[in-house]
Order: structure tokens, then C-alpha cells, then sequence
């Protein structure tokens, strides 16, 4: 089933022989960086194996939110937040970025005492989030039948639109000076006196200083052919959006089973909020060890199999030359089948209990591939405290299904570290040696919640 339409980007037509950093991967994390490094003075080729935001970071909800973040995410968010209501005029380009608001409904008092919580959590950083009543919700959202107990709404909340964003990025890159190549995947890296001093490209060489593997679902892969652990596992999310609906609400609504924002075309992006069945592959028993105080977290909505994932997982390739073609030029763009019954049951309870839902019409769905960290954060880090670590190389990656909003502020962060700039938040939670240094893995849960 073919994936949401990506607004088209036009390449550039000759591959640099030198530059200052090399981006490896044009989702939004990625392509923010690169923006970064150009708007600093940086030389900077991004090369990407299929299209500038074809994978996870056009396939996901459009959410970019404040609520419901890991304390650690907390300061970047709020730096991404700032970073998506310039990116317009920045880059002279339409994001779709718009601070709607988001209401996220209960249908317990567990529940909602758990989004008072939340609620004081955002007031201790001046975010006005409040608690509403039921009557007030469906004062709010006219039409709306369903049975909850409340909801919590933050004002500053926002969306954008997940197949314009990248792209339009990618061309201020290009506008200031970059250049982006598509279908154009970086096979392996170079190094010199122990540092990096290039990458190998399916069209040749670029020599450069410094390496950003911004891969989304891929980068494990890519540094583990060099030796280079990423602890990160795979999941599926799975989006629909309808036609245009005319007197359909402004503000995002999110339901423990659907979720719901609205689009520039008028139309919506409708999921669901319960996890796919997850594809057991040969990763999930290597990392075990790392996962395990996640699944105790998220274990009640885990549901577990075995099937294709594992054998295709084990024919992939784990090492590979300069010269061979990779797994990364076998599979230009990830396309999973959507979980059409996820999807229904989402459809259905919004359409049965939402009005102007009533009549809405399916215009497309499609899935995605989300890289999960063992403590459901990302990694932005230099690699040179961990095992076969390169000086100059660098990694965005495993935002674990809540990137998206983040992609701006992870951008910029990972630009600081490549530049030696002062960082705009503390970058130490985001480090990739987390993982191997003894520290703790604490996850917060809510893989889902983007």
C-alpha cells in the first residue's frame, strides 16, 4: 500500500567532493540539523537513501506537544516548540505548523487524578495546561458523545504537517547553501588517524570532518557495521486521515482509543492508540536485557508475535564494504502494511460518538516504522565514549514514537555537539553511552504517545 504523499524536493545535481559534516538521513531531525549547520557557516552535503522525509517522519500523527514528556525531554521540547513557530519564516517555506491546542480525554478518576499531575507538571514551566469537566470537553467539541470523566487541556499543544515539514526544510538547507542528494545512501564511513575523515556514498566519496547518522529505524544498522551499538528495536504505527470534513473542530483530541488532529487540507489524521501486535525479530532477544524495564512497564499493551519480521530480520546483512550494495539501497523507502483493524476500531468509535465524524470518508492509510530506545528518549550524542566510537561522528536517532515535534530542538542540540557551541539544554540524558556505562535504564512508557 503506497504511504502518504511527501511534498516533492528537487536534489542536488553534484555530489560535493568536501565538506564540513555529512547528514546521513532527510527526516525531520535530520534535515533540522543540517538547516542548523548551514545557517552557521558549515559546509553540509545531506544524503538520503530514498525521499527527504519518506519514512516515519511523514507517517506519523503531526502531533508537536508539550504534554505528556518525559521530564528529561522537557527543556528540548520547549526549545522544538520555539524552533516550529519561526520555521515558516525561517524558511520561507509552509510547515503547517499551528498551536491549536490538544485536549486529552479520560474515562476514569484514575486517570484523570494522573492528569492533574500532569497538568501541575506543565504549570511548574508556564504552561497554562488545565483540567476540564466532561460538560466542558463537550462544550468544546460540540457533537461529542462519548462517556469520560474529564480531560486535560494544554493551549500550547500544536500540530504540523508531517509531509510538508521536512521537505520544506530540505529546501532552506539548499537555499543556504547545502546540498541535498536523494536516493543517494551512504554505504560506509572513512577515517583517518582515528577520527572521521569522509563516508563512502552508492556515487562516490565525500571527504568531511564530522558524521551525523540521522537514520530514524536504520541507524542501528548502519553503525553496527561499524562495530557501534544503538540499543534500538523496531515498532509500527499506524495513521489514516480522512476527505475534508467541514464543521470538524479546530483543537486536537486524543481518546484512549483514537486519536485525532485536524490537516491543512481540511481533512483529518485519525489513529489509534493502542500499540500493533510487535514483530519479535532477532534484536528483541539481543536487547532483552536493555528492554526489560520497559516491558514491565508497557506489558498490558503488548501484544506479541512471530512472523515475517523475524525471518526477513534474519536475512538482512549485519556487515558490509564500501563496495557491496547495502541493505539501505535494497529498501529505498519503508512501507509496511497498516493494521486495518486498529484502525477500524478507531474509525469506528469516532464516527459512532463524534458528529460531525459521522459521514467522514477514508481517504488513505498507511504504517511506519518507529525506532524505540530502551528508555523510550532519543539518543543525541557524539560516539566517542562508547565502544569503537569515532571522533566525529555523530548520532540523532530512536525518538521511540514522539520525534516528530521533538525533530527541531533535537536538531539544533545535535548541531551544538558538532559545533563545540554551548548547548541549548543539557545534553547529558540524551547520551548514547547511557546505555553502556552502567547507568540505569528508567523509562517513562508511552511509546505511542506523539
Amino acid at each position: 500500500m503506497p504511504g502518504p504523499k511527501v511534498e516533492p524536493v528537487e536534489s542536488s545535481t553534484t555530489l560535493p567532493d568536501q565538506v564540513d559534516v555529512v547528514v546521513i538521513g532527510g527526516g525531520i531531525a535530520g534535515v533540522s540539523a543540517a538547516l542548523e549547520l548551514v545557517e552557521r557557516g558549515k559546509t553540509v552535503a545531506l544524503c538520503e537513501k530514498g525521499q527527504i522525509g519518506a519514512e516515519q517522519s511523514s507517517r506519523n500523527w503531526g502531533w508537536v506537544r508539550l504534554t505528556h514528556r518525559d521530564p528529561r525531554e522537557m527543556p528540548l521540547m520547549i526549545e522544538a516548540v520555539r524552533l516550529w513557530k519561526q520555521m515558516d519564516e525561517r524558511t520561507g517555506q509552509k510547515t503547517g505548523y499551528v498551536q491549536c491546542g490538544a485536549t486529552y480525554t479520560v474515562t476514569s478518576e484514575a486517570a484523570l487524578e494522573t492528569e492533574r499531575r500532569s497538568a501541575d507538571d506543565l504549570q511548574a514551566y508556564q504552561i497554562p495546561a488545565r483540567i476540564l469537566s466532561a460538560d466542558e470537553v463537550k462544550e468544546a467539541f460540540p457533537g461529542l458523545g462519548l462517556s469520560i470523566k474529564g480531560a486535560l487541556h494544554n493551549p500550547q499543544d500544536g500540530r504540523a504537517e508531517p509531509q510538508a515539514a521536512a521537505p520544506a526544510i530540505a529546501r532552506a538547507i539548499m537555499a543556504n547553501g547545502g546540498t541535498v542528494h536523494q536516493n543517494c545512501a551512504v554505504r560506509t564511513l572513512e577515517t583517518k588517524d582515528g577520527k572521521i575523515s569522509g563516508v563512502v556514498t552508492e556515487h562516490g566519496t565525500i571527504k568531511c570532518d564530522a558524521v551525523l547518522v540521522a537514520g530514524g529505524v536504520w541507524s542501528r544498522l548502519f553503525l553496527g557495521n561499524h562495530g557501534i551499538d544503538l540499543p534500538a528495536l523496531w515498532t509500527k504505527g499506524n495513521v489514516q486521515r480522512t476527505e475534508p470534513i467541514p464543521d470538524g473542530p479546530e483543537g486536537t483530541l486524543k481518546h484512549p482509543d483514537f486519536t485525532m488532529r485536524k490537516r491543512r487540507d481540511g481533512g483529518y489524521t485519525i489513529a489509534s492508540a493502542i500499540p500493533s501486535r510487535y514483530q519479535l525479530t532477532p534484536d528483541s532477544f539481543r536487547l532483552l536485557g536493555k528492554f526489560l524495564p520497559t516491558l514491565m512497564n508497557e506489558w498490558r499493551r503488548l501484544s506479541l508475535g512471530i512472523g515475517t519480521a523475524f525471518f526477513e530480520a534474519l536475512r538482512m546483512p549485519k556487515r558490509w564494504s564500501a563496495t557491496d550494495i547495502t541493505p539501505f539501497e535494497k529498501t529505498r523507502i519503508l512501507d509496511p502494511e497498516p493494521d486495518t483493524k486498529l484502525l477500524d476500531k478507531a474509525l469506528a468509535t469516532l464516527t459512532g460518538f463524534y458528529a460531525p465524524f459521522k459521514n467522514a470518508k477514508i481517504a488513505q492509510r498507511w504504517a511506519g516504522y518507529i525506532d524505540v530506545m530502551p528508555d523510550v528518549i532519543p539518543v543525541i550524542s557524539d560516539t566517542k565514549d562508547v565502544k569503537n566510537g569515532i571522533p566525529g561522528l555523530y548520532v540523532v536517532a530512536g525518538f521511540s514514537g514522539h520525534g516528530f515535534g521533538l525533530g527541531t530542538g533535537a536538531g539544533r542540540l545535535a548541531a551544538d555537539l558538532i559545533t563545540g557551541q554551548g548547548p541549548c539544554v543539557d545534553p547529558t540524558p540524551f547520551r548514547l553511552s547511557r546505555f553502556s556505562d552502567g547507568s540505569k535504564i528508567v523509562p517513562m512508557g508511552g511509546i505511542l504517545q506523539r
